[in-house]
């Protein structure tokens, strides 16, 4: 089905690529899409239809044509009319059980009237046979299959500006482009096609003249230097202050534009008769581009259904490509100004039959078209008197146009319905919004280049290059599109949305049924909702509810356009999947120490240290080991790290967390609790006093950048004096831990370190000796495992050497570095929560144990109100211990398993493990409040369903008096 070579043609013919399509073997060019090259290799069905399974073949070849998806490989959904085509494709169509030949979902469509519109609505209204129906549509419905194993696409974006954007790179908007960048404006034109030229370059009706103005008009924009030509890039959306999203395969650039032309053009609207799907059935302006800018020839023998001029020079591009034009068929009684077009088909003797409308297509045993059954049409837009079949491989319909104006009405356009070209064009724009061509109600070529000049030289005023000139073109002196393209047939299958299938009949029904506003119509019979979001069929249902409701179109109006104008694919929304990543100062000891890492918010944090012939719980339990029995050392300078220095200093903080800090001693710390607004627990750490004005305090890892936003914006309006300082990459830290801590800082400092000089939960500003010299530290007296234990923290650039000395000093003490889920099982065993793992997003303070934490006598507390308020109320739910018994053998839960109380859901595990030092497995749940009691015996549900029970223990589980954190070993 190749033609002889195009001047102007996409594709290189000197370059063959071969790619398989449900199993078979098949060659194209370089520069073919997916439908060209199956079309061009005489495939006539690309694909099934969704709801009733109907072969299809092309439609419109614009970039939306859903009649062709595909998946290869773990890409799903690919738009093949739009999709070029690459060398070891294995494409599959979509929405088929079994093979696209043998498609068994095709019975579906000798179930049509048991499948009426809003089926799907009225099937879940039956509460008995709703898990029936949800089953069945979970099966059936959907396109593409999702690999959920498929590698991530990490895809760029850019920015970019200009004076002007041209969204559109057909006659208009080029020449929109030539007029601004002759004012001085440096102009963008974005074209979703691989090459600009729009109509000019295949809607030709034969002529040489269109030709040349196509070329002419090319040459003159390579050669302007203020104009930048994107292709193959869609503008997917406008938003506030000409911001567009411009998407090609690769990336998406966000553009700024001074000002913005939409010349988007109008997407040809099918013609609604039976049988109108079958493949070989398309598009006029389809076949042109198959012809002119693929080399492909669209059929052998054609009936082309016209109702403008543009139909007759489809049927003379037919001709001049060595295809039979068997009959022109115009709904129009009188052929109008396409009258010099219909002599010379006259003179190739085509026959041309006015008044007169296509019935029906005529399907042969394999269901492509064979034929087009043509009837005159009566005064009522009905057809009438005997039937005629001709006999043809394919019909093109050419019969009106529907503005491709999502941009136009996202930027806040005003659109009236102008029937002098039956169809919606901007009444007011916004400003910096210009629109030229057939988007606004333009069709004739030369008038779109006169169209598209004055829209570009008002836009380059716009945006401060020179003086508008040109004013609006007068109206079409004829109409471009038919008010009724419609044919009813009591068979049906009529369709007037591809997407979904939806018959004339079905607009009908969902009238009757009450849906007779847009909005509503579009969402019962899901007209428009399809990927083509109605590209080829709202125009047609605004007409069919405006005849059914005795309305006029601008009363019916348009339902609303969305972003995104095209299906944008995820990997672009998504971007380029930047994470960002932070690592402490001592990341190099860790990779020297056979860390094992693992994320903590943007932190790279060591899970645990990998030991030659141990496991990874081997080797969590050693490292535990060591802090219990001698000493460890871990990283903690991931925390959050800051300060709030002056005279209101603790008045700050006195409203930021729940206890009391005004009374603070000089030299000590205190745990400290932040709430939000509705009193939930939000932040925890310890808060060191340095001098009377002057506070050190920590956050969590993963709330640091968050807490020091939130400060910042509590002080911007409470409005104290004192200044917050931000620490957190300035300072390294380690929490040295365990019964021979204080054996190990002793070789490295002159400070006196006994309990009584240095006692728990104390803070001490020192001087550590490192590498022959000293570095200056805090030292805190706290720890979160449990064990006497320093929380060293010296500026960032001195973490390592730190780091190194403490390792020195205590080899003769066995240290040993442990990670972070060593630390989790210690803390766990001490019954320490950790924010975001045993809270949530509605977790208060009095659900948790941390009632002491709670100063309600203070003024005021960022929570204090809504704590308030909750206290007076009976609690959901509490925090407690839990623990299996020493000889539990079997599974375990894990965290977030379900505890379950007279087959209610009755709490859920946050946190568990085993513990060596206790000698069971131990964690933490929520629970009702009636079965907190310490003793009470809880269910808790494993994921495959089983029971196992647990006890609810008073928590710490070890060392519950503390003494180990008070008294030296």
């Amino acid at each position: 089905m190749r033609l002889p070579a195009i001047s102007g043609e996409w594709i290189d013919r000197s370059r063959s690529v071969e790619f398989r399509f449900e199993g078979r073997t098949y060659k194209g060019y370089e520069g073919d899409t997916v439908t060209t090259a199956l079309w061009g290799a005489d495939v006539r069905v690309l694909g099934r239809s969704f709801k009733y399974h109907r072969p299809r073949g092309v439609l419109s070849l614009a970039n939306h044509d859903t009649n062709a998806i595909h998946q290869w490989g773990d890409m799903p959904n690919l738009r093949a009319d739009v999709t070029p085509l690459v060398a070891g494709m294995d494409l599959t169509a979509v929405n088929t059980f079994g093979s696209l030949e043998n498609d068994k979902g095709r019975v579906l469509g000798k179930l049509s009237r048991f499948l009426p519109v809003g089926f799907y609505y009225k099937a879940f209204h039956n509460k008995r046979l709703f898990p029936m129906w949800e089953r069945m549509f979970r099966v059936m419905t959907g396109l593409g299959r999702v690999d959920v194993s498929a590698p991530r696409k990490r895809t760029p974006k850019a920015y970019d500006f200009c004076d002007v954007l041209v969204i559109g790179g057909g006659a208009a908007g080029l020449s929109a482009a030539l007029a601004a960048a002759a004012q001085g404006a440096d102009v963008v034109v974005v074209d979703e096609n691989a090459r600009i030229g729009g109509a000019a370059g295949y809607q030709l009706g034969n002529d040489a003249t269109r030709r040349r103005t196509h070329a002419e008009l090319l040459a003159c924009v390579a050669a302007e230097p203020r104009i930048r030509v994107v292709t193959a890039t869609y503008a997917a959306g406008y938003y506030k202050d000409h911001w567009i999203p411009l998407v090609s395969a690769e990336r998406m650039v966000k553009m700024r534009a001074g000002s913005v032309v939409v010349a988007s053009g109008a997407f040809e609207q099918p013609a609604v008769f039976h049988n109108n799907d079958l493949p070989g059935v398309m598009l006029a302006s389809a076949a042109q581009r198959l012809i002119y800018r693929y080399g492909v020839k669209p059929m052998q023998r054609a009936v082309v259904l016209a109702a403008n001029a543009d139909g007759y020079r489809a049927a003379l591009d037919l001709l001049a490509n060595d295809v039979a034009v068997a009959a022109v068929v115009d709904l129009r009684p009188t052929v109008g100004s396409a009258e010099p077009l219909a002599r010379l088909l006259a003179q190739a003797g085509v026959e041309v039959l006015t008044g007169s409308c296509i019935v029906e297509g005529v399907a042969d045993a394999a269901g492509l078209c064979a034929g087009a059954r043509v009837a005159s049409l009566g005064a009522d837009g009905k057809p009438v008197g005997a039937e005629r079949e001709i006999a043809c491989d394919g019909i093109l319909m050419s019969t009106g146009w529907a503005p491709a104006a999502n941009l136009l009405y996202q930027a806040g356009t005003r659109m009236r319905f102008d029937t002098a070209v039956e169809q919606f064009v901007p009444d007011v724009l916004p400003d910096g919004v210009f629109a030229c061509g057939r988007v606004n109600g333009v069709f004739g070529l030369e008038r779109k280049l006169a169209d598209g000049a004055r829209a570009g030289s008002h836009a380059a005023a716009a945006a401060g290059f020179g003086s508008a000139t040109g004013d609006a073109l007068p109206p079409e002196a004829e109409c471009p599109s038919h008010p009724w393209p419609i044919v009813d047939h009591p068979a049906g299958k009529n369709f007037v949305d591809f997407d979904e299938d939806l018959q004339y009949k079905d607009f009908c029904n969902a009238v009757q049924e009450g849906f007779d506003n847009i909005e509503l119509l579009k969402r019962f019979s899901t007209n428009g909702m399809g990927p083509s979001q109605g590209k080829h069929s709202n125009m047609n249902g605004l007409r069919i509810l405006a005849r059914l409701t005795g309305k006029a179109p601008q009363q019916v109006g348009t339902t609303t356009a969305r972003p995104f104008f095209h299906p944008v694919p995820m990997s672009i929304l998504a971007g380029r999947g930047f994470s960002p990543e932070r690592r402490t100062p001592l990341h190099s000891r860790h990779e020297a120490l056979s860390a094992r890492w693992m994320p903590a918010g943007v932190w790279q944090r060591p899970e645990f240290y990998q030991r030659a012939g141990e496991s990874r719980l081997d080797c969590i339990r050693g490292e535990a080991a060591a802090v219990r029995g001698g000493v460890g050392i871990i990283d903690v300078g991931t925390l959050g790290k800051l300060e709030v220095i002056g005279p209101q200093a603790a008045e700050f903080l006195e409203r930021v967390y729940t206890a009391s800090y005004a009374n603070l001693k000089v030299g000590m710390t205190r745990y400290a609790v932040m709430c939000d607004e509705a009193g939930v627990v939000i932040d925890d750490g310890v808060v060191a006093r340095l001098a009377e004005d002057h506070f050190y305090f920590t956050t969590t890892t993963s709330g640091a950048a968050t807490i020091y936003r939130e400060l910042s914006r509590l002080n911007t309006m409470w409005r104290l004096d004192c200044g917050i300082v931000n620490h957190t990459g300035a300072f390294a830290a380690v929490n040295l831990a365990g019964p021979k801590s204080r054996l190990v800082l002793t070789k490295l400092t002159g400070l006196d370190l006994s309990a009584a000089a240095f006692p728990y939960l104390a803070v001490r500003e020192a001087e550590v000796a490192v590498n022959g010299g000293k570095i200056p530290a805090r030292l805190m007296r706290v720890g979160f495992v449990g064990e006497w234990g320093y929380e060293i923290h010296v500026p960032a650039n001195c973490g390592g050497a730190l780091w190194d000395a403490l390792m020195a000093a205590g080899s003769a003490h066995g240290i040993r570095p442990f990670g972070v889920e060593a630390q989790r099982l210690l803390r766990l065993e001490k019954g320490h929560i950790i924010i975001g793992q045993d809270t949530d997003g509605l977790t208060t303070p009095l659900e948790v144990g941390l009632d002491w934490a709670l100063k309600m006598n203070k003024p005021f507390f960022v929570g204090q109100r809504s704590l308030t308020a909750v206290g007076r109320l009976p609690r959901r739910q509490k925090l407690v211990g839990i623990r299996f018994p020493a000889d539990h053998v079997g599974p375990v839960p894990l965290e977030c398993n379900l505890v379950i109380a007279n087959g209610e859901i009755a709490g859920r595990v946050t946190s568990i493990a085993f513990s060596p030092a206790v000698g069971c497995h131990i964690g933490l749940a929520f629970v009702k409040p009636e079965l907190a009691e310490t003793g009470t015996r809880l269910d808790i549900r494993l994921t495959g369903g089983s029971m196992v029970q647990a006890t609810v223990s008073a928590a710490p589980f070890y060392d519950p008096d503390n003494l180990k954190q008070k008294e030296a070993a």
